[in-house]
């Protein structure tokens, strides 16, 4: 069974106005052929789809620490929210840890109602990845409930591809994160899932881009521990562009299988608006995926396979 997920367009769409000069990261080509400028000419006959990319931003209402700027992110927030004010993306998906956990219920639910209102007032179509501190306190339920999200873990389909959200906050016992019940360094994608995942590639014709909050192309601590496992299940499909993620805090790109798996810089990494990172993700009619990245995140591009 697929599993398909639209959200309501807000009545508010309006953006931030923030001052400063926006710096485009340089971008670097990770295949030599076709490079993207030759794709340029078959991309225009058709208009890409632009998807707005954040993550890690770690809200809470508490001092730095370890070089995270907690109170920031807000403003952070805003830059984004302006830049996509003006790049109009069709989707906009946060890849997880949107809040940093106080470890208590009340606190968190406070947090994500405040950092939930800047993303709310983009409007249009929005997701969210979970992220281990996202669920280190709060159950599943009660974050989803917050950002009025149905699932964890679930497709839908836009301009014409298909997009995966996957959620490998579980333990090693296949239990969800929750109520600090968990080890970061513990992240699974468990067997129901799984099969879901093979499900649902199998079941579209459209090339696909997967999201997720813990890393799928490591072996360690940020990694999933199954991710070969879910590699694998990515390959086989054959309909997989890249995949998308988080939870490292820095630029990182790795092609496994002839999949790009892209590592997104922190928000809340630093202080003052040049240590910002968002992205905006470009896909052209004929598959090619352009990154484009501002402040610290770095851009990149994909040719067609």
């Amino acid at each position: 069974m697929t599993h398909r997920d639209t959200l309501p367009l807000s009545p508010n769409r309006r953006a931030f106005l923030r001052n400063g000069t926006l710096f485009l990261a340089a971008g670097a080509a990770l295949k030599t052929a076709p490079s993207w400028a030759e794709d340029e000419a078959e991309a225009e006959a058709g208009e890409r789809l632009r998807i707005g990319l954040i993550t890690d931003l770690h809200y809470a209402d508490k001092p730095p620490a370890i070089n995270r700027h907690y109170r920031e992110t807000p403003d952070k927030l805003a830059e984004a929210a302006e830049r996509f004010g003006e790049k109009k993306p069709s989707v906009i998906v946060e890849l997880g840890d949107y809040i940093d956990s106080s470890r208590d219920v009340a606190t968190d639910t406070r947090f994500l109602k405040r950092i939930n209102q800047g993303l709310s007032a983009i409007g249009g179509d929005r997701h969210y990845v979970l992220g281990n501190h996202c669920v280190e306190t709060l159950t599943k339920e009660e974050f989803l409930d917050g950002v009025e999200q149905e699932r964890s873990y679930y497709s839908f389909d836009k301009g014409g591809f298909h997009f995966v959200i996957l959620d490998a906050c579980f333990r090693s016992d296949h239990e969800p994160y929750g109520r600090e019940n968990s080890d970061w360094r513990d992240a699974n994608i468990p067997p129901d899932e799984v099969d879901w995942l093979k499900e649902d590639l199998k079941a579209t014709d459209k090339k696909t881009v997967v999201f997720v909050h813990q890393r799928l192309d490591v072996e360690n601590a940020y990694g999933v521990n199954n991710a070969p496992e879910i590699r694998g299940v990515l390959e086989d499909s054959g309909k997989v562009l890249a995949v998308l993620q988080g939870h490292y805090h820095r630029n990182d790109v790795k092609t496994i299988g002839g999949i790009p798996y892209c590592t997104l810089v922190a928000m809340v990494e630093g202080t003052g608006a040049e240590n910002n990172a968002y992205s905006i993700l470009e896909i052209a009619p004929n598959g090619s995926i352009r990154l484009e990245g501002f402040r610290k995140q770095q851009s990149h591009n994909w040719p067609r396979a």
